[in-house]
């Protein structure tokens, strides 16, 4: 699937602008933003709710942009479910099959089939109410996959679920997705939601694509400022590079990996991946070493965040929650290897 140069106008107000995607057959991509970016505009364009204003929209190399949503085979999942409260499971499940006028010869096996992928069958007769709300995701998933969709979209279908079902539904999402290999769109606002669970993630901001990339390029390897902050980077510091491998920053001189993009003399922001840095307390040998002094103390269980002041700005170093606990108050030197260092051009 291939989306060109799509632009969407709504009177003169510009949603999406340009944006360029190419989705492998199979894969599995998030739209990821904040509210009101343009990411479920994009997906309803993809699905044939909404028509571009202007770009084409590529099924297999042809042109759907003008073509109805019947024509394009997709299956939408929506964040509010919309089963039919009168219906049982099973019926809600057969809905779109029977709408089709698939023959109950073949609707059967299917229905079975599905409900059993779906770890429904236990509840193939009971009314939406009578169900959880990660069981009613499971109905709206399964109504839409028994379709035999080429490509599934979802609108946020995790937003209403708990912080646990959340959780268990992103792994049975994902799952699901890789057993039938059918390529997915999955719109979400949730950092944590998109880099789980997807191969690829477009970062939309203002309705403009800012990158399309693995989730551990954008982690690691944001292009911006936006995107770093966007991907929750903490300690972002400007600097100056002094020559290909060494910046200069209020911490310090940065000993960073050389890049082909990045000259000498060159103003940068330097972002230090809070959990890259190890907390010592004594000089580290090699590497960079920077330091500073404990000044808060978090623990939550599995990781502890610490604040150090070093020369008046404050860094975030996290670390795993068992391996010791340093006082506030107490002098301590930052590692942080070069490799681990990423530049961002201003």
């Amino acid at each position: 699937m291939q989306i060109k140069s799509v632009r969407k106008e709504f009177g003169g107000f510009t949603a999406i602008e340009n944006i360029d995607l190419d989705i492998e057959s199979g894969e599995l991509v998030a739209l990821l933003g904040p509210s009101g970016c343009g990411k479920t505009t994009t997906l309803r364009m993809i699905a044939g709710l909404e028509h571009p204003t202007s770009g084409e929209i590529l099924f297999d190399g042809r042109d759907v942009s003008d073509h109805p949503v019947q024509d394009r085979n997709v299956g939408m999942v929506f964040q509010r479910y919309a089963l039919f409260p009168h219906m049982t499971v099973e019926k809600n499940v057969a809905f779109g099959l029977k709408v089709r006028g698939t023959p109950q010869s073949e609707i059967a096996p299917r229905l079975d089939e599905i409900l059993d992928v779906v770890q429904l069958t236990q509840f193939r007769h009971r009314f939406p109410a009578q169900l959880s709300g990660g069981q009613m995701q499971r109905v709206a998933i399964a109504r839409t996959l028994i379709t035999k969709p080429s490509v599934l979209m979802m609108d946020e279908p995790l937003a209403n679920l708990d912080t646990k079902l959340r959780g268990e539904m992103r792994q049975f999402i994902r799952e699901l997705q890789q057993r039938f290999g059918i390529t997915t769109i999955f719109v979400t606002h949730d950092q944590v939601e998109a880099m789980e669970l997807a191969d690829r993630v477009a970062v939309i901001f203002n309705g403009h694509l800012a990158q399309f990339d693995t989730p551990e390029a954008l982690y690691n390897h944001p292009k911006t400022l936006d995107v770093a902050d966007f991907m929750g980077a903490s300690n972002i510091v400007p600097g100056r590079m002094t020559s290909a491998t060494s910046v200069t920053t209020d911490l310090g001189e940065v000993s960073v990996v050389a890049r082909d993009d990045i000259s000498a003399n060159q103003s940068v922001q330097v972002m230090l991946r809070s959990e890259a840095i190890d907390l010592k307390l004594e000089a580290p040998a090699a590497g960079n070493a920077i330091s500073g002094t404990v000044t808060g103390r978090d623990f939550f269980g599995a990781n502890v965040s610490y604040a150090v002041d070093c020369g008046g700005r404050t860094i975030e170093v996290n670390e795993p929650g068992g391996r010791r606990l340093v006082d506030v108050g107490t002098p301590v030197w930052l590692d942080i290897a070069p490799d681990r260092v990423w530049l961002l051009r201003n």
